[in-house]
């Protein structure tokens, strides 16, 4: 099954287990809203419309989350999986965000524009590291000047006995959340195709590509927040 048959295939029931799956997750997604929101409440301040693009944006939970916090944001949502981006278009549209989809792959061009924030959570760590380098000088051409890219994203050890150390911890706290075998299975089929780099590799990544003030915001073992800024 490829990347995007597997997600479509759970695109009506995925955010229920998001919470047990990523133990972290009001940290987590927190942190990426708190990292994208200053360029969009800057673009605000000057009369436009923030514009959001979502990469591997799924049923949309990060860019209802920005809209929530932002109110007038505009959102592109990029998603390889159809039935997950009409779960998040029917989501926008309930809540008044004005957005529109895309169906497409990571490694396409990116849709055009000048963005203010672009943001992805659990996406990226789906392409190779070429690829994840291709990514990031395309963003870093697609933000406007000032604004941001981040990255919510899962991550690899930085040596393979930290990576098991990774897996050992998400099983036990996911288990304790209320995941029961037959979730963490489901999980880890969809995972088979997961490629993730270790956050030091990807904030360099992101150096190269042009952007500034790259950091890691946030990190709990194999979830972490990243991204930089355009100068």
């Amino acid at each position: 099954m490829s990347v995007t048959a597997a997600f479509d295939a759970v695109a009506g029931s995925y955010d229920q287990a998001r919470r047990r799956l990523v133990p972290c997750f009001d940290d987590f997604y927190g942190t990426a809203v708190e990292v994208a929101a200053p360029p969009l409440r800057a673009a605000l301040a000057e009369g436009r419309t923030p514009e959001v693009l979502d990469l591997g944006a799924g049923t949309g939970l990060l860019s209802l989350l920005l809209a929530a916090t932002v109110p007038g944001v505009r959102v592109t949502l990029l998603d390889g999986a159809p039935r997950m981006l009409a779960v998040a278009a029917d989501g926008l549209a309930a809540r008044g965000v004005p957005h529109a989809t895309v169906v497409g792959d990571l490694t396409d061009p990116l849709p055009v524009g000048r963005y203010d924030a672009v943001v992805s959570a659990l996406a990226v760590h789906h392409l190779d590291d070429d690829a994840k380098q291709a990514l990031c000088r395309r963003v870093a051409r697609a933000l406007a000047p000032g604004g941001v890219f981040v990255n919510a994203e899962q991550v690899a050890g930085p040596t393979p006995e930290l990576d098991r150390r990774y897996d050992e911890v998400w099983v036990a706290q996911a288990t304790a959340l209320g995941s029961d075998a037959a979730e963490i299975a489901a999980a880890r089929e969809r995972m088979r195709h997961d490629r993730p780099a270790s956050v030091g590799e990807q904030c360099r990544w992101l150096a190269e590509a042009g952007l500034v003030e790259v950091d890691c915001y946030f990190k709990a073992w194999r979830f972490a927040v990243f991204g930089g800024r355009r100068p």
